[in-house]
């Protein structure tokens, strides 16, 4: 249960004789990938040229700019690795702080290079493609890779590099939004306090909330008597999981430059009162950068916050999306037949043995059909492997949950490997689904998820889809708050649609199926 209150002790006053020093390298999020990716980039071609003077060193030959042209063709590994580390998330934000995080997913890449290296080498004409030279190239590309994120993890979470911000708001949004960026992005951004006009929070640190949103807005009534500005590093130093309130609008410019702030994150979910909308036109004429807290947080956890967006509806929502254009739905279109026919093919080849797997496992139907609602609101049949005992539900529709005990033991390999999905290929080459897209759901689910969350019905904008941004990041909803983090998802990808996205959902949903993370 939550806390009744969420409003701590006064603490000290904060003495400011003069200005701090911004942060030397305060880059942007956008700015810290495009660094990540470059420098990676530029790294992995050195490694190819250094893999190219091994070789010719071992074969007596001349290093030389004619001898690198006509080698050109093996710097498409540098093409390899970078998508390679983009389906390992190796320039999530996240990952690339934590030194952990960034070897395994070094190690994934190098692996998955040489892998789809063999899968060619194996196909090629004998004695066509030489081995050493990948060898090189890896060992030299994990070596210099390794060292600079290794640099990177370490050097990022000091102050030149922080990203100094204040919450313009201490109400839920301004509390959400502080958990998503202290869970996600801690070493990135130094989170000083709030700013809110409500005299009962001044002097008062702000219990954060964590990055799960809820669906109720329990906001407590706050009654603590006015205290002096307090000093945010010491509030930040005795508890990362509370925030000072800093002072008003009116102390905005002063604590910017204080402070040496590069950053107000606005967490307003109503209209902007004259003399904070005056205060922000004065930050943003210092060059300070304003960001909207639905725009923060879906740069930063890939979902859409719709429990906060307010009277700011329109900043989160997916408005003139890709699907609503001409030429993004014929190149989905032809993903879809490319996808949904190699993948009854696959079905083909594979149903006999699962077939008698089935029979012998638990005797009954092989098929089973059930209603969902698709694009527009309407209802279509889709058909699948029956992976649960027979009449496994009866009555009233039920939530499927992890290791839910109806599951068939071959059932239960059946959704690791997502082979149970394969017979709605057939609905998408009846236009009905698509390959990528939301989940689709059943309608007794969604006549209740739309009355219990904000926008739901969005997600029929587009064709559901066998695969989905929201199925690659949670695999259950078995209830209404795991719905709501779903929509985000799904409310994400309609906004963001692309060709490519599709695509590195496919590849994501590929490497989970191989690794059996179904659900």
């Amino acid at each position: 249960m939550n806390k009744p209150t969420e409003v701590a002790d006064s603490i000290p006053t904060l003495q400011v004789q003069k200005p701090v020093a911004s942060s030397r390298f305060p880059l942007r999020l956008p700015e810290r990938r495009a660094l990540l990716l470059v420098t990676d980039f530029v790294l992995i071609n050195a490694a190819v040229l250094f893999a190219l003077w091994v070789w010719a060193v071992r074969g007596q030959m001349a290093f030389s700019r004619e001898y690198v042209l006509s080698q050109a063709e093996w710097f498409l590994l540098s093409v390899l690795w970078v998508v390679a580390a983009a389906l390992s998330n190796f320039y999530d934000l996240k990952v690339a702080a934590s030194l952990a995080a960034s070897g395994r997913a070094l190690l994934f890449i190098t692996a998955l290079v040489f892998v789809a290296y063999l899968v060619i080498y194996f196909f090629s004409p004998p004695q066509s493609l030489p081995r050493g030279v990948v060898l090189y190239h890896g060992t030299a590309a994990f070596v210099l890779v390794g060292l600079w994120r290794a640099a990177y993890a370490l050097l990022i979470g000091r102050p030149p590099f922080h990203r100094r911000a204040l919450i313009v708001g201490a109400g839920w949004a301004g509390r959400t939004i502080a958990g998503v960026v202290q869970e996600y992005l801690s070493p990135h951004y130094e989170l000083l306090g709030f700013v809110d006009d409500d005299p009962a929070k001044q002097g008062k640190t702000i219990e954060i909330r964590n990055s799960k949103f809820e669906i109720r807005n329990p906001e407590s009534a706050i009654r603590n008597p006015q205290s002096p500005i307090p000093n945010p590093k010491s509030a930040i130093r005795n508890s990362q999981s509370q925030l000072p309130v800093l002072g008003t609008s009116h102390d905005l410019g002063r604590l910017v430059q204080t402070h040496g702030v590069v950053e107000l994150i606005l967490a307003i979910t109503h209209d902007l009162s004259p003399g904070l909308f005056q205060a922000l036109l004065d930050c943003q004429e210092q060059g300070i950068q304003i960001t909207p807290m639905p725009v923060l947080y879906e740069e930063i956890t890939g979902r859409v916050p719709v429990e906060h967006i307010g009277d700011n509806w329109y900043v989160a929502l997916p408005l003139g999306h890709a699907a609503t254009g001409s030429f993004y739905p014929l190149l989905k279109r032809a993903l879809d037949i490319v996808v949904a026919s190699v993948g009854l093919s696959l079905f083909v080849l594979l149903f006999p043995f699962v077939a008698l797997a089935l029979y012998l496992d638990s005797p009954g139907p092989l098929f089973y059909r059930q209603e969902r609602v698709g694009k527009g609101g309407r209802v279509y049949t889709v058909v699948k492997l029956r992976t649960m005992v027979p009449d496994a539900e009866r009555g009233d529709a039920v939530w499927a949950q992890k290791n839910d005990p109806r599951v068939t033991r071959v059932g239960r390999i059946l959704r690791k490997t997502r082979l149970d999905e394969f017979p709605q290929f057939i609905n998408i080459l009846r236009r009905e689904m698509s390959a990528v897209g939301p989940r689709p759901e059943r309608p007794e689910f969604v006549a209740q998820l739309e009355k219990q969350i904000p926008f739901y019905r969005l997600r029929h904008a587009v064709k559901p889809g066998m695969a989905g941004w929201a199925m690659i990041h949670q695999h259950y909803a078995g209830t209404v708050e795991d719905a709501l983090i779903r929509l985000q998802y799904d409310l994400y990808y309609i906004k963001h649609q692309s060709i490519w996205l599709d695509v590195l959902i496919l590849l994501r949903t590929l490497g989970q199926m191989a690794r059996l993370r179904g659900r």
